[in-house]
């Protein structure tokens, strides 16, 4: 197993690739995607959070792809820190809106999407991680919830009361002169028509370019959320994804948190049964307590996840791959974001040090299934 940090768009600097390696990481994840831009409630000094309703911010140009040039630059910036590129981490809306909704621009943005894989091949990274919702990742609250009042993310109730308006999607406004009015609601299996028909179409270009799709579940993984479907609200509905498209190409980025959010099935086990096919690209690691609609996150040290046990499952299952921190509450202090990121990767470097140096103790945690 290895130790990343996902760095956001104006993190992708040598100050954060030297604190990242500082705080004992190899590995970084990026995000290309301006979460931030012209988002009033995104700080940027802590993950885009947005509210309940509100947008995280504009997406970018839809004529402006991600170039080999430019992709070979950053991977060369992260290994000149003494870093890895392990993945970029989303699309933006502006690239693929319409494949999304299914629009009128669809057939293009299949071919944007594809560029941008190959891109990615040619610049020798081998992750494309994403995430295939028209609501994203919305409906959270920001409060003073965590251990010793540290400021964290939540979830207050459903988030059915305001639906999508035009010109919005995944949480990002791609269209600010859209018309009035609102998304109209689609079926379940008319959303996972739509990742299947994406999957078809581009796991090719990622088998020829050697690049994988990572699949992130629904955060929070609610059935709907702002009255559309949601498509992996269950751990066992990661396995359709799977089954969908099989394919080397056609992989999880496994959130650990949105798994321990979810009210059905048992986390253990699914990371036992995705890591054991070989299908995890990377993974989350997060804390949380309690399920939705109503849960909090927490330091990775507290809350409803045995993190210990989690890592365990994964080295006895041979996973190689990269663990990122996902969220962390904010501490009090001069740089919450870093505070916070610091305190995670800890806890994660001791907790890979003991298990990797303890068979028994990793063997008898990784098949513990129920126990505690």
């Amino acid at each position: 197993m290895k130790i990343g940090l996902g760095l956001y768009r104006h993190m992708l600097t040598r100050d954060f690739y030297d604190f990242a390696r500082q705080a004992g990481c190899t590995h970084v994840v990026a995000h290309l995607v301006d979460y931030f831009n012209q988002g009033p409630s995104n700080p940027r000094n802590n993950q885009p959070t947005g509210s309940k309703y509100e947008p995280w911010g504009v997406a970018g140009d839809p004529e402006r792809l991600w170039a080999v040039q430019e992709l070979k630059k950053l991977r060369a910036e992260i290994e000149e820190a003494g870093l890895i590129l392990a993945a970029i981490e989303n699309l933006d809306p502006a690239h693929w809106h319409d494949i999304l909704l299914d629009g009128p621009q669809r057939a293009q943005q299949i071919e944007k999407v594809k560029t941008i894989i190959r891109n990615m091949g040619e610049a020798g990274i081998p992750v494309l991680g994403y995430n295939f919702s028209l609501a994203g990742v919305c409906g959270r609250v920001t409060a003073p919830l965590g251990r010793g009042g540290a400021i964290t993310l939540g979830m207050d109730g459903p988030a059915e009361d305001v639906p999508i308006p035009n010109g919005t999607v995944w949480n990002m406004i791609y269209d600010s002169n859209a018309p009035a009015g609102t998304l109209p609601t689609i079926p379940h299996e008319e959303l996972w028509r739509r990742l299947q028909r994406f999957l078809e179409e581009v796991i090719p270009i990622a088998e020829e370019s050697g690049v994988k799709l990572a699949a992130h579940p629904d955060d929070p993984p609610m059935p709907t959320m702002r009255r559309q479907p949601r498509l992996v609200y269950q751990p066992h509905m990661y396995q359709r994804l799977i089954d969908l498209a099989p394919s080397r190409s056609n992989a999880l980025e496994l959130c650990v948190g949105t798994l321990a959010e979810m009210t059905e099935g048992d986390l253990y086990d699914a990371v036992n049964r995705y890591s054991k096919q070989g299908k995890i690209a990377y993974i989350h690691l997060r804390n949380v307590a309690d399920k939705v609609p109503h849960y909090r996150e927490t330091f990775i040290d507290e809350g409803d996840v045995d993190m210990i046990r989690i890592l365990a499952i994964l080295h006895g299952n041979g996973f190689d791959g990269v663990l990122i921190p996902d969220h962390t509450p904010q501490m009090n202090c001069s740089a919450p974001w870093h505070a916070g990121m610091a305190h995670t990767l800890g806890f994660m470097l001791a907790a890979k040090a003991v298990i990797q140096s303890s068979k028994s103790c990793c063997s008898d945690l990784a098949t513990a299934h129920g126990d505690n």
